[in-house]
């Protein structure tokens, strides 16, 4: 097959294969429909012939038959004027009236077999054309042919321009639709590598940066843009990786000083000083942590292959916050499905994401009260509190980086709730956040369930609910 790299040099060549296509059948169509209509006039016209003939034809008395035609029809069926001919047969075959010379009869073979023949012969080197028609006359069978020299057709000209045009009108919409159908699969055809070009740009994302745009078989045309993209996404990805590498190198190197910091102020003889600045640092640190954390989510891709448990999951969230809660005069209490619900997922970011949900709700929660992670079957994870809630006009805006509602909190950078979001999108998962009737916010993560466990997992284990009290 013949290859183009211009579009436009494609669809020039595959529109001249489909009008050469078109070119060829449509004068057979023409032809065909040309020759039906030429051959339907003409049986017409012998018809009307043979009924002509037929209105002067008188059985008398004595039994014989007599043909007074007028002069008109007698001069214009007779040999010297050449063009037409008939004769009349009785039932045996006997030749009653003619208009040849030799009183004969135009078709001498004719077995008169059928009421209606189209019958084809030759006289004096001529062709001839006609028709042999039975007729009733006075209850009398007679046979009347009629013919017409072929050498001189030009009498049916008018007729057939008059004719044939209104009857080939209908076939030019189904030409024009079929054009139009050729036409939609040609441009189909070859703007195919566009359309994949464009599939494949849809799925570039913050975490797929490393996707390009494919170049093989693009046209001329379009090659140039698909490759001042890639080299766009060359760039965008290099930001990206500068921008995760620093963010990463910056947490690494903010780790040590923070550890000879924390021992040096363990030396420090004011304990209510030491005991405060001690608590500063441990607010830097959860901030340093979670920046490596925003740094190695960046690039992070879920396995299609991997799955989670996201029961099991749950329960080693709020086994491993107990010791908070309990330090903070709350609890924590994990209810839903007892059973494992699993997903297609990552067991230690969708720890992560929980984990950080129970931390907040912790954080939040009013004394006394209990923060409930509540797993359901359909692959959804709730955290609900007692805290103060979440405004509507602040729930899109929690899940941004360094986004907090109060200021003068030490050690929160509001980094949480992002990573949370960014874990979710990940999993192809979805998150929100709503108000309690009773007081208290309830965040919600979604997943798509799949039926398919990890190979060698007993689905007849059970995990039993994990209550953390005061």
């Amino acid at each position: 097959m013949i290859r183009f790299r211009s579009i436009i040099s494609r669809i020039i060549w595959l529109h001249m294969v489909a009008v050469g296509v078109t070119s060829i059948l449509m004068p057979l169509a023409l032809y065909w429909l040309l020759s039906s209509t030429a051959s339907h006039l003409h049986h017409r016209a012998l018809r009307e012939f043979a009924d002509s003939i037929t209105q002067y034809l008188v059985l008398a008395p004595d039994g014989r038959w007599h043909l007074d035609l007028p002069a008109g029809l007698s001069e214009l069926y007779s040999e010297s004027y050449g063009r037409y001919g008939y004769a009349v047969l009785d039932g045996d075959g006997r030749v009653l009236f003619s208009s040849l010379d030799d009183h004969a009869a135009i078709f001498p073979k004719d077995r008169r077999a059928a009421p209606e023949e189209f019958l084809e012969t030759e006289r004096s080197g001529a062709p001839i054309y006609g028709a042999s028609i039975a007729e009733t006359v006075d209850g009398k069978t007679l046979w009347v042919q009629v013919a017409q020299d072929l050498a001189h057709r030009d009498v049916l000209i008018d007729d057939i321009v008059a004719d044939f045009f209104p009857r080939v009108g209908w076939i030019t919409i189904p030409i024009l639709l079929a054009l139009l159908m050729t036409d939609i699969f040609i441009f189909r055809r070859a703007l195919r590598p566009v359309l994949q070009a464009s599939e494949t740009a849809q799925t570039i994302g913050p975490a797929r940066t490393d996707v390009r745009l494919p170049t093989r078989n693009l046209p001329r045309e379009i090659l140039p843009l698909v490759n001042a993209v890639n080299q766009a996404l060359d760039r965008l990805e290099q930001g990206f990786r500068v921008q995760r590498d620093f963010t990463a190198d910056a947490a690494h190197e903010l780790r040590t000083p923070l550890a000879i910091l924390r021992a040096r102020i363990d030396t420090l003889e004011n304990r209510a000083m030491g005991e405060a600045l001690r608590r500063d640092i441990d607010g830097m640190s959860r901030i340093v942590s979670q920046l490596l954390d925003i740094a190695e989510l960046e690039s992070f891709v879920v396995d299609p292959a991997e799955r989670a448990d996201l029961h099991s999951i749950a329960g080693d969230v709020a086994a491993f916050i107990a010791p908070l809660a309990v330090a903070q005069g709350k609890s924590v209490a994990l209810t839903g499905v007892n059973s494992p619900v699993w997903i297609r997922g990552n067991t230690e970011t969708l720890f992560q994401a929980i984990r950080n949900l129970a931390e907040n709700a912790i954080g939040h929660a009013q004394a006394g009260t209990t923060v409930e992670i509540e797993v359901t079957e359909s692959g959804m994870v709730l955290v609900l509190d007692c805290g103060p809630g979440v405004p509507e006009s602040e729930r899109e805006l929690i899940f941004r980086r360094f986004w907090r509602r109060d200021r003068l909190r030490h050690g929160h950078a509001g980094l949480g709730l992002s990573i949370v979001s960014r874990i979710v999108e990940a999993h192809s998962g979805a998150i929100a956040v709503a108000n309690r009737n009773g007081g208290g916010a309830v965040f919600s993560l979604s997943f798509v369930r799949c039926d398919d466990a990890p190979a060698g997992f007993g689905h007849e284990a059970s995990v039993e609910p994990i209550v953390a009290a005061k």
